[in-house]
């Protein structure tokens, strides 16, 4: 945008939102802060534009025709369409005054805009009828703000004269940087390709280390069933395990034999338990205990797993909303690459020309 030739007649501070062109229902904040909105006046052309700076690049340019309507869909938000930047611009002020200001301003440069569409037909003067100023008078004075004293100072009016060697020169440098501007939004676009590419790597790591806990949690699960399986072996053998058997009586003996006999019997088997039953049955027992602390371990580092399978399912879902977000935040980079190189396309091509026509 080359301010040469034109001249700031209005300026407001407001917040800048344009039409989402993928619903065209909801808006998109052009910033998280108010900005400068101005009605300047080209003087060559006989036009009168709506321009908005947000830092290096021109938020609103939109050429104000006969056809235009503002409208007020709230006391102070207020909207207009333009067909040839295909969008729909909104405005949210402060107060309702400064969106009254801003729609008495946008008839009066409606009219003005209309009367200099029928003047320029008609081969008549080309005159500022908002301003009741012709395109050749308008005078140097400060930009009337509408937002008081206190606000800042935004545009003088400029002479409306052919460039110099100095212009060019800075014209030359505008080019140079642009140049440098689109390099460094490359570079920006790469790297976060870059930075996708290692957190798709960061989540293929965490899906086979998921994978190897599950195994390593099966492995644990078929040991600990097996166990169990044994434990219950051993109970139903110590449980089943048949009575000392005493010898038979033969046929024919005596009563006080067969008591004497008895006693003997009884006598051996108390020195046998005496000697073997209590070894056995601590042994069994050591082995039972041994085998329920077994289990019981195993029974714990099973939970462990489980809960350490639980954490990794956690990091992998961290991951992929991660994965997401930087998907997301890649296609919005290039969204914005595309749009910042088309402005930079435009900006040089536009100087390009008025260096060329600068004699």
């Amino acid at each position: 945008m080359s301010t040469a030739r034109e001249q700031p007649i209005f300026s407001t501070r407001a917040h800048v939102f344009q039409i989402d062109p993928a619903t065209k229902r909801n808006w998109i904040p052009a910033g998280k802060h108010a900005l400068t909105v101005s009605y300047f006046y080209d003087a060559t052309r006989n036009v009168y534009r709506i321009i908005s700076i947000g830092g290096a690049k021109a938020i609103i340019n939109s050429t104000v025709t006969p056809n235009m309507t503002f409208t007020k869909t709230s006391q102070k938000f207020g909207q207009w369409a333009d067909s040839r930047a295909n969008t729909v611009y909104g405005l949210g002020f402060a107060s309702e005054q400064h969106l009254t200001q801003f729609a008495e301003k946008f008839q009066e440069v409606k009219e003005a805009a209309r009367l200099a569409r029928e003047k320029s037909q008609d081969g008549g003067e080309l005159t500022s009828p908002a301003l009741g100023l012709t395109a050749h008078q308008v005078p140097p004075s400060p930009l009337v703000s509408a937002n008081g004293p206190g606000d800042e100072k935004l545009f003088r009016s400029q002479s409306a004269d052919v460039p110099g060697p100095a212009e060019r020169e800075r014209l030359k440098k505008m080019l140079s940087e642009g140049s440098v501007g689109e390099v460094q939004w490359e570079a920006e676009f790469f790297a976060l390709q870059d930075s996708n590419n290692k957190l798709a790597g960061a989540l293929r790591e965490a899906n086979a280390a998921a994978a190897q806990w599950r195994q390593q949690l099966e492995a644990q699960r078929a040991e600990a069933e097996r166990l169990r399986q044994r434990v219950a072996e051993l109970e139903a053998q110590a449980a089943a395990e048949p009575p000392s058997v005493s010898e038979k009586e033969g046929p024919g003996q005596s009563l006080e034999q067969l008591e004497a006999l008895v006693q003997t019997k009884d006598q051996e088997i108390q020195t046998l338990k005496s000697q073997t039953g209590g070894p056995r049955e601590a042994v069994e027992a050591t082995e039972r205990e041994e085998t329920q602390q077994k289990v019981q371990d195993l029974e714990t580092r099973n939970a462990e797993l489980e809960h350490q399978l639980r954490a990794t399912e956690r990091s992998l879902e961290e991951a992929r909303a991660e994965r997401e977000r930087a998907r997301a935040e890649v296609g919005r980079a290039a969204q914005l690459l595309d749009v910042r190189l088309f402005e930079l396309s435009e900006l040089r091509e536009g100087l390009a020309r008025l260096a060329e026509g600068t004699p």
